[in-house]
């Protein structure tokens, strides 16, 4: 949601698909590689799984999924530290 912020657009939270939306924008927003795009959905994919049906989460999905949220918060910082120094 940062990535879409800072570049002045934001989603309805309110609609389905926000979360979906926010990650398949990172590419053009903050240029991540489309390879992490594609963990970082498979990773939401499970959440609404589990969120929806009910299926438990794997300790092994819940460690990937803090280490990419990791990873990514990092990457928006570096990005915005780079692009955007009026909001450092």
């Amino acid at each position: 949601m940062v990535a879409l912020w800072v570049n002045g657009y934001r989603t309805s939270t309110s609609q389905p698909g926000h979360h979906q939306t926010a990650i398949q924008t990172l590419p053009t927003t903050i240029s991540l590689p489309q390879s992490t795009v594609i963990i970082l959905d498979g990773l939401r994919k499970q959440r609404n799984v589990s969120d929806y049906e009910g299926d438990p989460v794997s300790d092994q999905a819940v460690i990937e999924c803090i280490k990419q949220a990791e990873n990514l918060y990092q990457f928006v910082l570096d990005w915005i530290k780079i692009n955007r120094e009026d909001l450092v």
